[in-house]
């Protein structure tokens, strides 16, 4: 049995970030998208999910259309729907309505069964401050351990 491949990771969202929670969803795909995502044609970094008339949705996301596709190829950057419990959607729904809370995407990865799975995280916008403060402490880290 073969181990989940990382496709796709959203370097920005631990940048710009800071990650509360995280959650894994499946996405509704059509046509050629599988092919692109295998392919590894895809950026996350301006996406975002949105909870809407109690359903998931990824916003934003591109994935490029697939080159040995013809002219049925997909959408790039069309609205996806996240595949999630009741549960998680109502708990997600509640924990992002709070001030400062948004839903992005981390990673894109194919789990073992071969499905595309995205993993979410409940994130807050980090500050100037709070971003300087980081590399900070990341460059202190990176000094003690060369000594």
């Amino acid at each position: 049995m073969r181990d989940e491949q990382t496709v796709a990771t959203n370097r920005r969202a631990r940048h710009d970030y800071t990650i509360d929670e995280t959650f894994e969803a499946g996405l509704v795909l059509t046509g050629t998208e599988i092919k692109s995502i295998r392919a590894g044609k895809i950026t996350l970094s301006d996406a975002y999910a949105r909870v809407e008339r109690n359903e998931a949705w990824l916003i934003g996301a591109h994935i490029a259309p697939f080159e040995g596709g013809n002219r049925y190829n997909h959408e790039p950057k069309r609205t996806r729907k996240l595949l999630m419990h009741r549960s998680e959607i109502d708990e997600l729904l509640g924990r992002a309505k709070a001030k400062g809370q948004t839903i992005v995407p981390l990673r894109l990865y194919i789990n073992p069964k071969g499905r595309a799975k995205v993993e979410l995280g409940l994130a807050r916008g980090k500050q100037l401050h709070d971003r300087r403060r980081d590399i900070a402490e990341r460059d202190s880290r990176r000094d003690v351990a060369r000594e």
